[in-house]
């Protein structure tokens, strides 16, 4: 009895509700020694294993935590998750929130309030939210960070050394989030008060990230400086002097920074790292000595240890030659590091943009696509220029079609007029070409596979040697696994891609590309095709045997090792040379639009337009071929070439539609401000639908058929009239135009509709005419029948059940996206101690979003009331947007068996009339003080208790904090 009495006197002793110097003391105690120093060493764990294995992309500028890229903050990620669940346990277990009681018999000091007015009393437990918060910023949690250092700052607002170091990494948590104006808004506070002395080390990191992410060089350079002085560790501190070398080198200060990469390399840091540092040295070099900086890299690409870092070596190379202004030696370089590169990494990728934007400007497209094409899947969405890298791929492989079109049968036309000896001269170096490069590929594969083997025995044991049998097992069945498709096993995959561009090259993935001469192949396709409409049994016998004969398997006319094979794909005849006419044509008129549109390059387009009409002044697209050099001569200023274009126009295509367009009255007009033009013509005829006056639709949709037949908003206006014609009875009619949706717009958003009211006609639906009905959304529900209603569920009222807010408005009146930022925003910025979920959805015409987290419907009316009040964006779009506060399980009958009117008229009647709670429920809950009765228990707090209450701040010391 004596031992469960003691027992439970210490526990109860012991426990959070009771705020005593020895119950401080033991939970200060626990928290460390159990909890949190297990947390901690996962937390170090997870920290160190990111140091080690975390890549840096080399080719730009270096972040200062890892945890800001992509590829480093899944790293460590299970020993941050262990240390956050030790630290919530140890904030769960250990906190003291309850005031101390005041027994004194004197006045309070200062110090004495400070004391008291406190909302965390464990000395040690600000330790554990400290961790909770790095160990969120460590996995890329930055959000979550942000929340957590928000609240600690808030929690230890009287405590300015704590409070300090939280808003620190509140700084960082945006910085890295990008959110630029919150991180200054904390600074700007921060400045406005006395900063501690044991916070200083962490503003400094935290100045230097929100300089670098502000882009702001200068700055992040002084304060990147103290960082360095600050920072212990060999590796990190050799990582700040590649990113102080980096922020110098973008300033100009080649000096400093070459002296910069000097220190990294000093400090003897990873073979990586300093391998780029010397690259980076080579970079920043002066004018006067690239001869030697040249000469020093050729020697590093001898070195067997740079053997994997080739594409870098040569990329410097290239670097000095542009900048010397030899674009040609660059060229060279950067092709000679793509092809001795041996790793698919980043580094290819910069040196392949390079290449690529050099290939472009000299308008040698085949190669910049080449090089953009392999690029795009080497480098990371995220790089500024990717998006630019990504179009102009999207153009090349539009265009470089029809250049390789164009150049391969102009060199095949050549050699059919040029002489028989320099025809097989042209040949027989081609055969040559072919084979030096078999042979570079087989010498490259052998090698390979040579390294393969050899890396293989050298790491051959008894027990690899078991699963190389294994393995060996599994790759003899289809797939490599027993059971497993082929295509599944990424190895047997990559290894088949090798040996088929090892004997056939890299072809694009089109038909019939074995065909020996394509020419035929188009050729005999549409002979084929117009045999089986208008030929007779034995044309198409003949045509037949003929297309028998072109895939007949002759050796050498099969054989690209063969002066046969290439003689094949020379246009002798005339139809031969009629059909490659043909092709350059198509070629021209197409890759001509294509750099005019897609790629203003008017000059070019010019060139290529203009060699069309003088060489092939017949051809059937000539009208077409006139109406872009007219767009083309009219962009460049030449108006009297444009002119001529016009008179050709009318002289020889008069019924064209691009001779009506071009001597329309109205063209100039509509060529500057036709697009605004029949967007107002619209938004008129849209709402004179809306009012039913269909002499104001009709009229205004005549005009849309004489001069905007070509417009952004065409197949609207003949949705509209056709909806019209239906009003009037003329159900005709208005399938005519609904028809000519579809075939003439089928792209268009409004064609779908369009064609299930088509398809709807077609299985006997009949129509029925009516008023306007597309912007009545609000009335729209799934359930249109009456009885269908009768036995569908019922509201409930349901006051203290689980709530959401929806925010509904038409889905062509808002931009969502912006919306979604601008709401999402909003809940993070006023809610932080909440977790509201918001889910997307939109339904013909009718976008909404739901915000879900509220226990009660008290609640929600407390959202809604402070959205409507704070909610800027609501205040802007408050005729577009309607808000609804609905139960969970009304949630189900909304928009389906009840419309949104309905629903609102419903709680009108049965929710507006409660009078809402007064009490806030959303904010954080405001302390409980608690009058503090006297008990025999606390007849031990005296004086000297007390004094001990207001020192026990120094129970445990700031110690110095390893990784800031």
């Amino acid at each position: 009895m004596l031992t469960c009495a003691i027992t439970m006197a210490m526990l109860t002793a012991c426990s959070t509700q009771k705020n005593t110097s020895s119950s401080r003391w033991w939970h200060a105690f626990n928290a460390r020694y159990n909890t949190y120093f297990n947390g901690s060493e996962a937390f170090i764990e997870g920290s160190q294993e990111k140091e080690s294995q975390h890549k840096d992309n080399f080719t730009e500028q270096l972040p200062l935590y890892a945890a800001g890229t992509k590829s480093g903050r899944d790293i460590g990620k299970d020993k941050f998750d262990r240390a956050i669940e030790k630290a919530e346990k140890a904030i769960k277990r250990h906190s003291i929130k309850r005031r101390p009681q005041w027994t004194k018999k004197r006045r309070k000091t200062e110090r004495d309030i400070e004391w008291l007015s406190r909302r965390e009393y464990n000395p040690f437990i600000w330790k554990a939210w400290l961790l909770l918060g790095k160990s969120q910023f460590q996995k890329g949690e930055f959000e979550e960070a942000a929340a957590t250092f928000s609240y600690i700052s808030r929690l230890y607002a009287t405590q300015p050394a704590i409070n300090g170091i939280a808003r620190a990494w509140l700084v960082k948590s945006y910085s890295e989030m990008g959110w630029i104006y919150e991180a200054e808004d904390v600074i700007v506070k921060m400045k406005r008060d006395t900063m501690h002395y044991r916070a200083i080390a962490d503003w400094d990191y935290a100045y230097c990230d929100f300089y670098l992410h502000n882009g702001k060089r200068k700055e992040a350079i002084t304060y990147l400086k103290k960082v360095i002085r600050h920072e212990r560790r060999k590796k990190l501190k050799a990582r700040q002097w590649y990113i102080m070398g980096q922020l110098l080198a973008e300033e100009g200060d080649k000096q400093g920074a070459y002296k910069a990469f000097r220190k990294v390399v000093a400090l003897n840091p990873p073979y990586e790292l300093a391998f780029n540092a010397r690259i980076a040295q080579t970079e920043v070099m002066a004018s006067g000595g690239s001869k030697k900086m040249i000469g020093k890299l050729r020697r590093m690409a001898a070195s067997d240890n740079n053997k994997d870092y080739l594409e870098q070596v040569y990329y410097a190379i290239g670097n000095i030659h542009l900048m010397k202004g030899d674009t040609l030696k660059a060229i060279s370089a950067y092709e000679e590091g793509n092809r001795k590169a041996t790793r698919n990494g980043i580094e290819k990728g910069v040196l392949l943009l390079k290449l690529g934007n050099l290939y472009w400007q000299r308008q040698q497209y085949p190669d910049a696509g080449r090089c953009y094409g392999e690029a795009i899947g080497l480098l990371d969405k995220d790089r500024k220029d990717y998006a630019e890298m990504d179009e102009r791929s999207k153009v090349l492989d539009l265009l470089v079609p029809h250049v390789n079109t164009i150049h391969l049968q102009d060199s095949l036309q050549y050699l059919a007029t040029a002489p028989e000896d320099v025809r097989n001269a042209a040949i027989d170096r081609q055969i040559e070409l072919l084979k030096k490069k078999e042979k570079e590929e087989r010498d490259a594969q052998m090698e390979q596979e040579a390294e393969q083997k050899q890396r293989e025995n050298a790491q051959g044991n008894a027990n690899n040697n078991r699963n190389d049998r294994t393995n060996t097992t599994q790759q003899n069945t289809p797939g490599g696994k027993a059971g497993v498709w082929y295509f599944y096993n990424p190895l047997t995959v990559s290894q088949g891609k090798a040996t088929f561009e090892r004997m056939w090259g890299k072809r694009d993935n089109v038909d019939n590309w074995q065909r020996i001469n394509q020419t035929v192949v188009q050729l005999n396709d549409d002979f084929a095709h117009n045999n089986e409409e208008e030929q007779t049994g034995t044309d198409t016998d003949d045509t037949t045997t003929e297309t028998t004969k072109d895939d007949g398997p002759t050796t050498k006319s099969n054989d690209p090792h063969t002066r046969e094979y290439y003689l094949a794909q020379i246009p002798m005849t005339t139809e031969q040379k009629e059909a490659s006419d043909r092709l350059i044509a198509e070629a021209l008129i197409e890759g001509g639009i294509i750099l005019k549109d897609k790629m203003d390059k008017t000059e070019e387009c010019c060139k290529y337009l203009e060699r069309l009409l003088n060489s092939w002044p017949d051809y059937e697209r000539n009208d077409e071929t006139c109406y872009h050099l007219f767009l083309a001569y009219s962009r460049q200023g030449r108006h009297t070439d444009a002119q001529r274009m016009v008179k050709r126009l009318q002289e020889r295509h008069s019924e064209s539609q691009y001779t009506r367009l071009l001597t329309n009255p109205y063209y100039l007009e509509d060529a500057r401000w036709g697009e605004h033009i029949e967007d107002s013509i619209y938004a008129a005829t849209y709402e004179a639908f809306k009012k039913g006056m269909n002499d104001v639709v009709k009229a205004n949709t005549r005009i849309s058929d004489e001069r905007f037949e070509q417009g952004n908003n065409r197949p609207r206006f003949l949705f509209i009239d056709a909806l019209t014609l239906l009003s009037e009875g003329d159900t005709k009619g208005c399938i005519s135009r609904m028809t000519e949706v579809v075939e003439k717009h089928p792209t268009a958003e409004i064609a779908e509709m369009a064609g299930m009211i088509i398809k709807g006609v077609r299985q006997g639906r009949k129509l029925q005419g009516g008023g306007h009905f597309i912007g009545d959304i609000w009335n729209r529900r799934m359930t249109e029948n009456m009885a269908d209603t009768i036995n569908a569920d019922t509201l409930m009222v349901e006051q203290d059940a689980n709530h959401v807010v929806i925010m509904a408005f038409p889905s062509d009146s808002i931009d969502s996206n912006q919306m979604l930022y601008e709401l999402a925003k909003y809940n993070f910025t006023n809610f932080l101690v909440r977790n509201f979920e918001i889910a997307v959805a939109e339904n013909e015409g009718l976008s909404s979003m739901t915000v879900s987290g509220f226990t009660s419907y008290d609640e929600a009316l407390q959202y809604r009331q402070q959205l409507t009040r704070q909610f800027d964006a609501l205040k802007k779009e408050n005729k577009n947007i309607r808000l609804f506060i609905v139960s969970e399980q009304n949630l189900q009958l909304l928009g389906t068996t009840f419309s949104y009117a309905e629903y609102d008229e419903w709680f009108d009647t049965h929710f507006a009339p409660l009078a809402p709670v007064e009490q806030p429920l959303l904010n954080e809950p405001t302390e409980v003080v608690r009058k503090e009765v006297e008990t025999e228990d606390d007849d031990g707090d005296n004086e000297q208790e007390e004094e001990e209450e207001e020192n026990d701040d120094n129970m445990f010391d700031f110690d110095e904090d390893f990784y800031r």
